[in-house]
């Protein structure tokens, strides 16, 4: 070998290239903050947690020790990929209650509503593919598209949710594979798709062929209002791929979520979840099938609702009373989330640091913008706190703004 050949520099190692894919993907905002905001000192109205206290606790634990006194092997034991037959028999059962029909090989069990964004993105995408949000979206979502070299772009929204006739316009010129929508009390926005939209989008699927992932996390905490149907109520040409959780109505730590879409297309999600992680965790499905025989989960859904309608309340009357004028915000009917405007060009995260000083924490509203982030927007959870602490972290935050304002 010549001398120039041995000085000749190596080409990188496959763990750089690796890296480099990875730098695509965005260090989540709300993960990062969650760190400081853990600190007991910190009220905050940062991550999307449900009201602990609210937790089925006693059931969850009678149902995990039920499971196992009773099919102790079998719930300790590797199980089939799709997921836990009963549990999945439930899933059918409970969503046509929203107008969504299926079997129960049209679901599939998941690891949360996050793991179905992700095999939906690992099954479907290729590099270069266009995927519409509304601007803004649901941070992680953002973060998985991104992940598998996807490209936006965006539909604004307003008080009805993502507004179908800037989507039709979009559609002249751009041909999507997919769209994913939050349509029920969005993140982070807390706006709800209205009934005509709803019907509008589907129809817009159907004509121009992309797919809609419609993930419904919070769809079960309507305070206010009447509840609206799935969009699958209105698809019979196999459009729309939902995603569904018991994260924000049992426990999130639980990890159990279900995606529910085209038996062919719930298969080879099927197959990706294989690679992934085999099948999600046997004993907590088990645990669930029995909780929810032996526990009103109904009744269970009725008693959260007002508690987060009062908290939702709370906030509102709170930013009322403390923010300065031209202060702006939502008004949600349900979830977990409402989204502010920031008066005289005020930017959010540089506000943030000052607002930990004073002891409140938020989530700065660029990053949820697939193109064009506005850094004038916050978001904040009132699940998590109780009145009367929302009503103290408001006035903390309130008086923070008008600080900076002068």
């Amino acid at each position: 070998m010549s001398a120039d050949a041995m000085s000749a520099p190596l080409p990188p190692p496959p763990v750089w290239r690796l890296a480099q894919r990875m730098s695509r993907i965005k260090t989540s905002a709300v993960r990062e903050i969650l760190k400081v905001a853990e600190r007991p000192d910190i009220l905050s109205f940062a991550g999307g947690l449900p009201a602990p206290e609210l937790f089925p606790l006693e059931a969850i634990a009678e149902a995990h020790a039920e499971a196992l006194a009773t099919e102790g092997r079998a719930a300790l034991q590797y199980s089939t990929t799709e997921g836990f037959g009963p549990l999945r028999e439930w899933i059918c059962g409970h969503l046509q209650k929203r107008g969504r029909q299926s079997n129960a090989d049209q679901v599939l069990i998941t690891n949360g509503s996050q793991q179905g964004i992700d095999l939906v993105a690992k099954v479907l995408l290729d590099p270069g593919d266009l995927i519409i949000v509304e601007n803004p979206s649901y941070l992680a979502a953002l973060q998985t598209f991104g992940a598998y070299e996807a490209r936006f772009a965006t539909v604004g929204s307003d008080d009805q949710g993502m507004r179908t006739d800037d989507l039709e316009r979009l559609l002249a010129t751009h041909k999507p594979k997919l769209l994913y929508v939050v349509a029920n009390f969005q993140n982070p926005k807390g706006t709800t798709l209205s009934l005509e939209r709803r019907r509008e989008l589907v129809r817009l699927a159907q004509q121009h062929r992309f797919l809609i992932l419609e993930d419904d996390p919070y769809g079960e905490l309507r305070f206010r209002g009447e509840h609206l149907p799935s969009l699958s109520a209105f698809d019979d040409e196999g459009v729309v791929v939902s995603l569904g959780t018991f994260s924000k109505t049992l426990a999130p730590g639980m990890r159990l979520g279900w995606v529910v879409g085209p038996r062919d297309f719930v298969r080879s999600l099927a197959i990706a979840k294989q690679s992934t992680d085999l099948h999600t965790a046997t004993l907590a499905q088990r645990a669930v099938v029995r909780l929810l025989a032996r526990f009103d989960y109904a009744a269970h859904l009725e008693s959260l609702r007002p508690v987060y309608g009062e908290r939702a309340q709370a906030m509102l009357d709170a930013l009322q009373a403390h923010m300065p004028a031209g202060t702006q915000w939502t008004h949600p009917e349900g979830g977990m989330f409402l989204w502010v405007e920031l008066p005289g060009g005020l930017d959010a995260q540089a506000l943030l640091p000052k607002a930990v000083e004073q002891k409140v924490a938020f989530v700065p509203g660029a990053p949820f913008f697939a193109n064009n982030p506005r850094p004038e927007f916050m978001r904040l959870n009132y699940s998590n706190r109780p009145p009367d602490l929302i009503a103290e972290g408001m006035r903390r935050l309130g008086a923070v703004i008008a600080a900076e304002l002068g």
